[in-house]
């Protein structure tokens, strides 16, 4: 199979007439769908898909030695993955209805038009391949097991929601459709699109590019290129991102911030693998797999009109969430213990050890800015780090006000919903009031006094003396 050979596994032609077969076959590769097998004799249908892999198949109707429907029938019954397209000279009601019944994807009549063959074949594959990933995906269900761990090597991780999004990532990866990778600034989105473009076995390169603030001639200049002449200063023709990447992976960050005018052209560009450079009236064509991303929620997205309807199901093929860290708050002893070896390279300095105190400091952290904050607080206090053990008061400092519970998030500046007090049949006394807050932050903190302090919002020292008079 070559480079560029689209599908993976072959399409297969079957019609007595070989001139259809040409027709057929000549119509596929204009539009990119190049691996192909002829077969002009039904009766070896059975044995070549018994020997190949084959992704779908069209099948002529009536031909000698075997009808199209007994063929129909025994492939519905020993490949029923296959999605087959029955093409017939014969257009009657009776007979399409008799094709689906026996499990027919599709019925065309001929003579074929392009234009009504080209949708129904790429409908097929797209099946074909999510039918491949749903098996895959519930031989996940039943087993935690990665086929390929390795491809996940650059994110830090323990937590089986991260292993649930690494299980679905290779359920998909080598797909065609696009990935929609959501979750809030600074959890890995990109890394999780580099994963999938090493899953993928693509041979071409993983290109990204941040749509936020392109307008709509940059965005399709950044995008698709231009032809010499299309602008001024266009001195010579400029290739696209979505040319260099060609066999491979497109990786768009910021999808919720494109304009509508851009979006569009995503949505065409999506559906038909089409694109038309600036200035120029000749359409390329392209193999790259699109994986979008954005920090926002886009079911609020497409409700407030700011993504279309059609380009946003057409994202949502496959969607990866990733977990803020405060929902992974487990994996935080790994990340710091990673970013203190980088930033230890970096800074050449030998890695220091940290008070324990430190992890339940940053358990009760909401970090807003997740793992890119993290990183950002342990660069910041190697750089100014001199003895062995790592200043605490660093990380104290940096959350300082910012405190709250795992378990009940809240947003970076506090706001706190009095409604509790509102239900209380009675009102406990100040003294007791004290009391509970104090406790509950002694366990949230791992009766770490120093860090409980810091939820409460109290020096060290005044919650001592407050222990000291309970």
């Amino acid at each position: 199979m070559g480079a560029n050979t689209y599908p993976d596994q072959p399409i297969l032609l079957v019609d007595d007439e070989e001139h259809a077969l040409a027709s057929f076959d000549i119509a596929l590769k204009t539009h990119g769908i190049t691996n192909t097998i002829r077969c002009p004799d039904g009766r070896r249908v059975p044995e070549i898909v018994a020997d190949t892999e084959v992704e779908v198949i069209l099948l002529d109707l009536i031909m000698p030695g075997i009808s199209g429907q007994e063929l129909l029938s025994q492939l519905n019954e020993s490949h029923p993955e296959i999605p087959v397209i029955v093409i017939t000279g014969v257009n009657e009601v009776e007979t399409a209805v008799d094709c689906m019944r026996r499990g027919a994807f599709d019925y065309l009549v001929k003579p074929v038009k392009t234009d009504q063959m080209l949708p129904s074949v790429t409908r097929a594959l797209e099946v074909r391949q999510l039918r491949r990933e749903n098996s895959l995906l519930a031989d996940r269900f039943f087993t935690n097991d990665l086929s390929h761990p390795e491809a996940f090597a650059g994110i830090i991780t323990d937590h089986p929601k991260m292993q649930a999004v690494f299980q679905y990532c290779e359920a998909v990866a080598e797909g065609r459709q696009p990935v929609l990778i959501t979750g809030e600034t600074g959890v890995g989105k990109e890394e999780i699109a580099k994963a999938l473009h090493r899953l993928s076995k693509r041979r071409g390169r993983f290109v990204t590019v941040n749509v936020a603030g392109l307008d709509d001639q940059l965005f399709t200049d950044t995008l698709f290129g231009h032809a010499k002449g299309a602008f001024t200063g266009a001195d010579q023709a400029r290739p696209g991102l979505v040319e260099k990447a060609k066999g491979g992976t497109l990786f768009l960050d910021e999808i919720g911030d494109l304009s509508p005018t851009s979006q569009v052209k995503l949505l065409r560009f999506l559906e038909t693998r089409e694109y038309y450079p600036l200035g120029s009236d000749q359409a390329k064509k392209t193999d790259a797999r699109v994986l979008v991303a954005t920090h926002k929620d886009p079911d609020q997205l497409r409700t407030e009109g700011a993504l279309r309807n059609d380009l946003y199901y057409r994202l949502r093929t496959h969607h990866v969430h990733l977990p803020p860290l405060r929902e992974r708050t487990e994996d935080i002893p790994l990340l710091l213990d990673h970013f203190l070896g980088e930033a230890a390279r970096e800074f050449r300095k030998k890695k220091p050890v940290y008070h324990q105190e430190i992890i339940p400091l940053l358990k009760n952290y909401y970090f807003p800015g997740n793992i890119r904050e993290l990183r950002a607080m342990v660069f910041d206090a190697m750089s100014g780090h001199r003895a062995r053990l790592l200043r605490t008061e660093t990380f104290i400092k940096a959350v300082q006000g910012k405190l709250g519970s795992p378990d009940q998030p809240r947003p970076a500046a506090p706001s706190y919903d009095t409604e509790w007090a509102q239900k209380l049949d009675r009102l406990p006394t100040l003294k007791a009031a004290a009391a509970t807050l104090v406790e509950e932050a002694l366990r949230r903190s791992g009766n770490n006094q120093r860090v409980a302090a810091s939820l409460l919002g109290i020096t060290p020292q005044a919650l001592n003396q407050r222990l000291k008079r309970q």
